[in-house]
């Protein structure tokens, strides 16, 4: 019997593994990029404006899925809803791979003095207010995960204005964790928390 169910285990694995996997579409993507998301984000993902995020380096499957939320309205946003309306799941996961592989890029320090105030709250957060840090869920280096954003090198102004719509919920696509977190930050602390994620590798 156990002979049996190990077998039947064995089984079952090979044939996942046999499934077939989505292989990224570049030269569509390109396309894509080149008809409308180069507008704002470049060709290269660097962002035409701080306003706007880098995707260059971004996880492929955040990509995905905040292309998905756009369109589905779970993330708001007039822009960006229209740009990702007509697109299939098969194209959100072709433009993450294509924006993954650009290099990503980062920002100079302009205050030493506030960018040294954001890596104390990145590295160790606020003990006294109940910041949990940054490296705690993005990573030593904010590289973040498949689910969780990459933050390394983003845009300062973007950043700051992410974590201002975190904190009045008006996004609320992403873990509810930000939304605690955001509410206790002080400007000063956005502001240099931002600022120094934005020269990070």
């Amino acid at each position: 019997m156990k002979n049996r169910f190990s077998a039947l285990l064995a089984g079952t694995a090979l044939a996942l593994l046999a499934l077939p996997t989505h292989a990224a579409d570049l030269k569509r993507a390109e396309e894509i990029v080149g008809g409308r998301c180069f507008l704002c984000h470049g060709m290269e993902g660097e962002a035409a404006s701080a306003l706007y995020p880098r995707l260059a380096g971004q996880h492929a499957d955040y990509i995905a899925k905040q292309l998905a939320d756009f369109k589905s309205g779970r993330r708001k946003s007039d822009t960006m809803s229209g740009m990702a309306a007509d697109l299939t799941a098969e194209e959100m996961k072709d433009l993450g791979a294509f924006f993954q592989k650009k290099p990503a890029t980062r920002s100079e320090a302009t205050d030493a003095d506030l960018a040294g105030v954001g890596r104390y709250i990145f590295t160790k957060g606020n003990t006294f207010s109940g910041v949990a840090s940054c490296v705690s869920c993005h990573g030593p280096k904010g590289h973040g995960t498949p689910q969780l954003p990459r933050l390394a090198g983003q845009q300062a102004l973007y950043l700051e204005n992410q974590l201002k719509q975190f904190n009045t919920r008006e996004r609320n696509n992403d873990n509810a964790v930000m939304h605690s977190i955001a509410s206790r930050l002080t400007e000063l602390e956005v502001k240099a928390v931002s600022s120094y994620i934005s020269t990070l590798e």
